[in-house]
C-alpha cells in the first residue's frame, strides 16, 4: 500500500487528497479575523463611543475572533482517502465511509467546485476535499479515485 504526502498525488494502492488552496486562505482569513478582533478588543477601552466595555467585554472580542478564525481554518480540515476497499470522506464537521459497491461513479460536472460520489437514487456526496481551485492536483486525486473504482467494480 503507498500512501502520500496528502498533496492529491496517486500511489498503487491509496489515493489521499486534501485541499490545498483553501486550507491555505481559511488559515490565512482566521489569522486576519483573530487580529482583527484583538485589534478593536484593544482599542474599545479607550474609545470615546459613549458606551462603557470592560475587561471581560475585551476578552469577549478575542474569544469571538478566535472562534471565527478556527471555523475558518476548518475549511482546510476536509480530506479523502481511498483504497481497493471503498473511500473515506471527511468533509467539515462529517466523516462517511462508502464501499466501492455503494458508488455509481466519481464525477466532476463542469463550472463545479468540487468533485463528488454518484451515489444510487440520484443522490450525490460532495468531495470538499478535492477542488477545482486545485487544478492538477483535483485531475490527478480524481482520476486515482475513477481508477480505484473502476479496478473495484471489476473484481
Amino acid at each position: 500500500m503507498t500512501a502520500d504526502s496528502g498533496n492529491g498525488v496517486t500511489g498503487d494502492d491509496v489515493v489521499v487528497a486534501r485541499p490545498r488552496r483553501t486550507a491555505w486562505m481559511g488559515i490565512a482569513l482566521g489569522v486576519a479575523l483573530l487580529a482583527v478582533f484583538t485589534v478593536v478588543a484593544v482599542l474599545l477601552r479607550g474609545s470615546d463611543s459613549g458606551a462603557i466595555f470592560h475587561l471581560s467585554d475585551q476578552i469577549a472580542m478575542v474569544f469571538v475572533g478566535l472562534l471565527l478564525g478556527l471555523a475558518c481554518a476548518s475549511f482546510g480540515t476536509p480530506k479523502v482517502r481511498a483504497d481497493s476497499r471503498g473511500i473515506d470522506v471527511r468533509n467539515v464537521g462529517t466523516t462517511r465511509h462508502f464501499d466501492w459497491d455503494q458508488v455509481l461513479s466519481v464525477s466532476f460536472p463542469d463550472g463545479a467546485s468540487f468533485a463528488r460520489l454518484e451515489l444510487p437514487d440520484d443522490e450525490y456526496y460532495p468531495l470538499l476535499a478535492v477542488q477545482a481551485v486545485d487544478r492538477h492536483r483535483a485531475v490527478t486525486a480524481v482520476r486515482g479515485l475513477r481508477r480505484l473504482h473502476r479496478n473495484a467494480w471489476e473484481d
